[in-house]
């Protein structure tokens, strides 16, 4: 287990202050791994910088990307904090379950913007979605809060070295970016022979294809296989 397989993606973040809490958060729990998708104010500025206090390495060495599927091609599972269940086919864990979560893996925490959260688009690069128990009549949580809450949880199992979830060591497990080439093989393929239809439909038909192939947990040799069926398919035509 290492700090340094976990980072932090804040998806959209609108306030200076709270990205520079952020930052300042993760370093409280030892964690050196800060990126930013698309923020809203000018990354980074003085204000972000001066909140974040000692963090301000964190501020320096952030990764920006600008869309949420290059800033999770890197890493193995993703997991997604939201404040409600989603009627998704996706599983849904608590911070005790975070036990169970091979944290030899590069693990990534998503989380949505102060006003609206993540949505189901965004949920759907996720392996699982983890809610974060408060009071059911008020589950607003500040997004430093619920960052430092999960930072310090799992700070505290990486430190028990505590590891329940094992797999055999000659299975490799497949990159996101691997998934992410697959599935866009898939999709080619499927765009060329008219499959999408109608296109208003095409976002969600979308969203549920991304949601089956991030969730499989597939080897990266599985998805080498998959990724030949796609492509044999598409010569056939």
């Amino acid at each position: 287990m290492s700090f340094n397989n976990i980072s932090f993606i804040l998806h959209q973040p609108q306030l200076s202050e709270n990205i520079g809490a952020c930052a300042r958060a993760i370093k409280n729990f030892n964690f050196k791994k800060l990126v930013i998708v698309n923020p809203k104010p000018i990354f980074p500025n003085d204000k972000i910088l001066a909140t974040s206090v000692g963090a301000k390495d964190l501020i320096i060495n952030a990764k920006v990307h600008e869309t949420l599927e290059s800033a999770v091609k890197k890493v193995d599972y993703v997991i997604a904090t939201s404040a409600r269940f989603r009627n998704k086919n996706i599983k849904h864990i608590n911070l005790e379950d975070l036990k169970k979560i091979d944290f030899n893996k590069k693990i990534a925490f998503l989380f949505g913007s102060e006003a609206s959260g993540l949505s189901n688009n965004e949920i759907s690069y996720a392996n699982y979605t983890l809610q974060i128990p408060t009071n059911p009549d008020f589950k607003s949580l500040n997004l430093s809060h619920s960052l430092i809450i999960i930072a310090q949880y799992v700070s505290s199992i990486i430190k028990m070295n505590i590891s329940n979830f094992k797999k055999s060591k000659k299975v490799k497990a497949a990159s996101k970016k691997e998934i992410h080439s697959m599935t866009n093989l898939c999709i080619q393929n499927l765009d060329e022979i008219n499959f999408f239809k109608p296109k208003e439909k095409k976002p969600i038909m979308l969203e549920n294809l991304r949601n089956i192939f991030y969730r499989m947990e597939l080897s990266a040799k599985e998805t080498r296989i998959l990724a030949s069926v796609f492509a044999s398919l598409g010569k056939k035509r």
